[in-house]
Protein backbone atom coordinates (compact mmCIF):
# COMPACT_ATOMS: atom_id res chain seq x y z
CA UNK A 1 0.00 0.00 0.00
CA UNK A 2 1.65 3.58 -0.70
CA UNK A 3 1.27 5.90 1.75
CA UNK A 4 2.62 8.91 0.55
CA UNK A 5 3.04 9.90 -3.72
CA UNK A 6 4.07 13.01 -4.69
CA UNK A 7 4.15 13.88 -8.44
CA UNK A 8 5.75 17.24 -10.10
CA UNK A 9 5.28 18.61 -6.39
CA UNK A 10 6.66 22.75 -5.84
CA UNK A 11 6.52 24.63 -2.62
CA UNK A 12 6.44 27.54 -1.99
CA UNK A 13 6.28 30.38 0.89
CA UNK A 14 5.72 33.76 0.59
CA UNK A 15 5.74 34.04 -3.21
CA UNK A 16 8.93 32.45 -2.85
CA UNK A 17 9.70 29.17 -5.10
CA UNK A 18 11.79 26.66 -2.39
CA UNK A 19 11.65 23.21 -4.44
CA UNK A 20 10.18 21.27 -7.47
CA UNK A 21 9.57 18.60 -9.36
CA UNK A 22 10.25 16.43 -6.39
CA UNK A 23 8.79 12.79 -7.12
CA UNK A 24 8.34 10.46 -3.89
CA UNK A 25 7.12 7.49 -3.38
CA UNK A 26 6.25 5.73 -0.29
CA UNK A 27 5.11 1.81 0.60
CA UNK A 28 4.59 0.66 4.07
CA UNK A 29 8.55 0.18 5.40
CA UNK A 30 9.48 3.27 3.52
CA UNK A 31 11.16 5.99 4.86
CA UNK A 32 12.37 9.36 3.13
CA UNK A 33 15.12 11.59 4.61
CA UNK A 34 14.67 15.26 4.12
CA UNK A 35 18.04 17.50 4.39
CA UNK A 36 18.96 21.03 3.38
CA UNK A 37 20.10 23.94 4.73
CA UNK A 38 18.28 26.42 7.13
CA UNK A 39 15.16 28.38 4.67
CA UNK A 40 15.46 25.69 1.85
CA UNK A 41 11.61 24.69 2.70
CA UNK A 42 11.97 21.40 4.60
CA UNK A 43 9.70 22.22 6.91
CA UNK A 44 7.25 23.94 4.17
CA UNK A 45 7.60 20.26 1.99
CA UNK A 46 6.59 18.37 5.32
CA UNK A 47 3.91 20.94 5.44
CA UNK A 48 2.86 20.24 2.01
CA UNK A 49 2.77 16.10 2.74
CA UNK A 50 0.75 16.31 5.64
CA UNK A 51 -1.72 18.64 3.90
CA UNK A 52 -1.37 22.19 6.01
CA UNK A 53 -0.09 23.82 2.88
CA UNK A 54 -1.01 23.50 -0.63
CA UNK A 55 1.03 22.43 -3.35
CA UNK A 56 2.48 25.33 -5.79
CA UNK A 57 2.17 23.00 -8.04
CA UNK A 58 2.21 19.20 -8.37
CA UNK A 59 -0.35 16.81 -6.37
CA UNK A 60 -0.04 14.79 -2.99
CA UNK A 61 -1.78 11.68 -1.98
CA UNK A 62 -1.99 9.77 1.45
CA UNK A 63 -2.98 6.47 2.18
CA UNK A 64 -3.87 5.75 5.60
CA UNK A 65 -3.37 8.08 8.99
CA UNK A 66 -1.06 10.68 9.11
CA UNK A 67 0.71 12.16 12.29
CA UNK A 68 2.59 15.47 12.72
CA UNK A 69 5.71 16.22 14.84
CA UNK A 70 6.21 19.69 13.74
CA UNK A 71 8.54 22.00 15.79
CA UNK A 72 5.81 23.24 18.39
CA UNK A 73 5.37 20.67 20.75
CA UNK A 74 1.32 20.88 20.07
CA UNK A 75 0.83 19.73 24.05
CA UNK A 76 -1.06 21.61 27.04
CA UNK A 77 1.62 23.19 28.93
CA UNK A 78 -0.70 22.70 32.03
CA UNK A 79 -1.89 19.25 31.88
CA UNK A 80 0.41 16.17 33.30
CA UNK A 81 1.57 15.15 30.23
CA UNK A 82 -0.33 11.61 30.18
CA UNK A 83 -3.00 13.71 30.73
CA UNK A 84 -2.01 15.29 27.62
CA UNK A 85 -1.29 12.77 25.54
CA UNK A 86 -4.59 10.73 26.13
CA UNK A 87 -6.56 14.27 25.47
CA UNK A 88 -5.14 14.00 22.25
CA UNK A 89 -5.61 10.22 21.15
CA UNK A 90 -8.82 11.15 22.05
CA UNK A 91 -9.42 13.88 19.35
CA UNK A 92 -7.48 11.17 17.18
CA UNK A 93 -9.71 8.32 18.35
CA UNK A 94 -7.11 6.09 19.14
CA UNK A 95 -8.34 2.68 19.67
CA UNK A 96 -7.33 1.50 23.35
CA UNK A 97 -5.35 5.02 23.82
CA UNK A 98 -4.68 4.25 27.63
CA UNK A 99 -2.49 1.57 26.27
CA UNK A 100 -0.95 2.87 23.62
CA UNK A 101 -0.44 6.31 25.50
CA UNK A 102 1.45 3.96 28.12
CA UNK A 103 3.48 2.48 25.75
CA UNK A 104 4.06 5.75 24.05
CA UNK A 105 5.53 7.19 27.05
CA UNK A 106 7.55 4.25 27.66
CA UNK A 107 9.03 4.34 24.14
CA UNK A 108 10.40 7.54 24.97
CA UNK A 109 11.58 6.67 28.37
CA UNK A 110 9.55 9.23 30.22
CA UNK A 111 7.31 7.22 31.81
CA UNK A 112 8.49 8.31 34.85
CA UNK A 113 7.34 11.81 34.31
CA UNK A 114 3.78 10.99 33.21
CA UNK A 115 2.14 13.12 35.92
CA UNK A 116 4.40 16.16 35.71
CA UNK A 117 2.93 19.48 33.74
CA UNK A 118 4.43 19.63 30.02
CA UNK A 119 5.37 23.02 30.90
CA UNK A 120 7.85 21.60 33.42
CA UNK A 121 9.20 19.53 31.30
CA UNK A 122 13.39 20.01 29.55
CA UNK A 123 13.83 21.07 26.25
CA UNK A 124 14.89 17.38 25.17
CA UNK A 125 11.66 15.96 27.46
CA UNK A 126 9.38 18.09 25.28
CA UNK A 127 10.47 16.93 22.22
CA UNK A 128 10.66 13.52 23.19
CA UNK A 129 6.75 14.19 24.60
CA UNK A 130 5.28 15.33 20.85
CA UNK A 131 7.70 12.07 19.76
CA UNK A 132 5.15 10.04 22.22
CA UNK A 133 2.24 12.03 20.85
CA UNK A 134 2.84 10.56 17.03
CA UNK A 135 3.75 7.07 18.68
CA UNK A 136 0.27 6.87 20.31
CA UNK A 137 -1.32 7.98 17.42
CA UNK A 138 -1.20 4.61 15.94
CA UNK A 139 -0.96 6.56 12.38
CA UNK A 140 1.02 4.55 9.06
CA UNK A 141 2.79 7.53 7.69
CA UNK A 142 5.02 9.70 10.43
CA UNK A 143 6.01 13.09 9.37
CA UNK A 144 8.78 14.44 11.78
CA UNK A 145 10.17 17.70 11.43
CA UNK A 146 13.39 17.63 12.90
CA UNK A 147 12.48 15.11 15.45
CA UNK A 148 16.34 14.53 17.12
CA UNK A 149 16.62 18.93 17.44
CA UNK A 150 17.55 19.14 21.69
CA UNK A 151 17.72 15.10 22.03
CA UNK A 152 20.65 13.55 23.72
CA UNK A 153 22.98 10.78 22.28
CA UNK A 154 20.70 8.34 24.02
CA UNK A 155 17.25 9.86 22.85
CA UNK A 156 18.35 10.16 19.22
CA UNK A 157 19.61 6.46 19.40
CA UNK A 158 15.62 5.72 20.89
CA UNK A 159 14.14 7.83 18.36
CA UNK A 160 16.06 5.68 15.58
CA UNK A 161 15.16 2.96 17.34
CA UNK A 162 11.37 3.91 17.14
CA UNK A 163 11.63 4.64 13.34
CA UNK A 164 13.10 1.42 12.65
CA UNK A 165 10.15 -0.32 14.51
CA UNK A 166 7.34 1.63 13.09
CA UNK A 167 9.03 0.66 9.87
CA UNK A 168 8.99 -2.99 10.67
CA UNK A 169 5.74 -3.03 11.80
CA UNK A 170 4.61 -1.80 7.95
CA UNK A 171 4.64 2.49 8.47
CA UNK A 172 6.51 5.12 6.65
CA UNK A 173 8.26 8.18 7.84
CA UNK A 174 9.12 11.26 6.10
CA UNK A 175 12.14 13.24 8.19
CA UNK A 176 13.48 16.67 8.22
CA UNK A 177 16.99 16.84 10.48
CA UNK A 178 20.26 18.84 9.80
CA UNK A 179 21.96 16.20 12.54
CA UNK A 180 23.13 12.54 11.76
CA UNK A 181 20.12 9.94 11.98
CA UNK A 182 20.09 6.36 11.59
CA UNK A 183 17.39 5.81 8.97
CA UNK A 184 19.03 2.82 6.66
CA UNK A 185 17.55 2.04 3.46
CA UNK A 186 15.96 6.14 3.22
CA UNK A 187 14.99 7.87 -0.22
CA UNK A 188 16.96 10.81 0.37
CA UNK A 189 15.57 14.48 -0.80
CA UNK A 190 17.94 17.13 -0.71
CA UNK A 191 16.68 20.90 -0.84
Amino acid sequence: MTLLAARGLAVARGGRLLAEGIELTLERGGAALVTGPNGAGKSSLLRVFAGLLAPAAGTVARGGRVAWMGEAVALDPERALAEALRFWAAQDDVPAAETRVAAALSAVALDDLADVPVGLLSTGQRRRAALARVVASGAELWLLDEPASGLDAAAVARLALLLEGHRGAGGAAVVTTHQPLALPGAIEVVL
